[in-house]
């Protein structure tokens, strides 16, 4: 049997803590949390059972006994600890949105290109068993040409103007923690936009609170997504092809079912897979299926895309006059 990968955990948030239950449940071997602090390390390696706990994040990635880094901090925070995992010599798993910008991306896909390692951006989403079936579908022609994408990440979450999703100095706002859901999954199915036209409200801190996104495609396709922290939506997608759609159900960038429909408005498939846990250990199968066959990229959601992706949340940030403190 092949050795398993061993995973080490950077920063011990809520998400950090998400993710380590489903790579429990599922099987896969944490052995090591690193934080700033030994007494949030200690608490967070009590909790999930984790053997080693470390007090700084050089700690955990000078650990010999990880191969690869669960990066959960902060999006600001992410290109440094990106760069100490990388020159430490592990492969990198990075939450989303992968950095604050395209530049901030380039810099650790580049790093990690010329160490020959895997920097894979967390996007859960990629890797859920209805999202894949749903790129089979698209691809076998079922739904004819893909003419329109929309879908929508509204959340009501807090208005507190210290909450780090409202704090500008830490990469808060709508766009970053929740628009990068449709966007990358207009990106999964469509590719590149041609055109993008994006507007925006904000909070009073200069957080973004809506973004509305229009992207136009040289297929003549046109993809709309709408993210909001200040009001909670469907959370619903819809594909739309020349022969057909596929209805995807709430909320449809974590495990749920769909339909796919006819011009006829018939059902033809209908799509109901129950997942283990809330799904994150999905992007772990990939990155550790990538490291055990010596890849650095796949075909899911390489390293490449992602950079793209950044720049076209940097165009957004564009139009509507968002830029972070650290930028200026």
């Amino acid at each position: 049997m092949a050795q398993k990968i061993r995973w080490g955990i950077l920063a011990t948030g809520w998400i950090a803590d998400l993710f380590v239950k489903d790579l429990l449940l599922s099987g896969h071997e944490v052995v090591a949390v690193g934080s700033r602090s030994q007494t949030s390390a200690d608490r967070f390696a009590q909790t999930h059972g984790i053997a080693t706990a470390h007090g700084s994040y050089a700690a955990l990635v000078a650990d010999p006994h990880v191969d690869i880094i669960y990066i959960a901090t902060p999006h600001p925070q992410h290109v440094d600890a990106a760069k100490l995992a990388l020159n430490a010599g592990k492969h990198i798993l990075v939450e989303k949105a992968f950095t604050l910008n395209a530049a901030e991306a380039a810099q650790i896909v580049h790093l990690a290109q010329a160490k020959g390692l895997v920097a894979l951006e967390a996007m859960w989403t990629r890797f859920l068993p209805h999202m894949r079936r749903i790129h089979a579908i698209i691809d076998a022609g079922t739904i004819g040409d893909v003419r329109s994408i929309s879908a929508d990440h509204r959340q009501k979450l807090p208005d507190d103007p210290k909450h780090r999703l409202n704090a500008l100095e830490l990469g808060g706002g709508a766009l970053l923690d929740l628009g990068i859901y449709p966007i990358s999954f207009t990106w999964d199915i469509l590719g590149k936009p041609q055109s993008i036209q994006a507007v925006a409200t904000f909070r009073q801190t200069g957080a973004d609170a809506q973004v509305a996104t229009i992207f136009h495609y040289a297929s003549g396709a046109i993809a709309t997504t709408l993210s909001s922290s200040d009001s909670a939506g469907p959370n619903r997608a819809v594909v739309v092809g020349t022969k057909g759609r596929i209805e995807i159900d709430r909320v449809w960038y974590a495990p749920t079912s769909f339909r796919v429909y006819d011009n006829d408005n018939t059902v033809i498939e209908t799509f109901d897979h129950a997942v283990q846990g809330r799904g994150m250990q999905f992007q772990a199968i990939e990155a550790e299926r990538l490291i055990a066959n010596g890849l650095t990229a796949g075909d899911i959601l390489p390293p490449s895309q992602t950079v793209a992706i950044m720049a076209t949340l940097d165009e957004v940030r564009r139009q509507i006059g968002l830029i972070y403190p650290s930028e200026r």
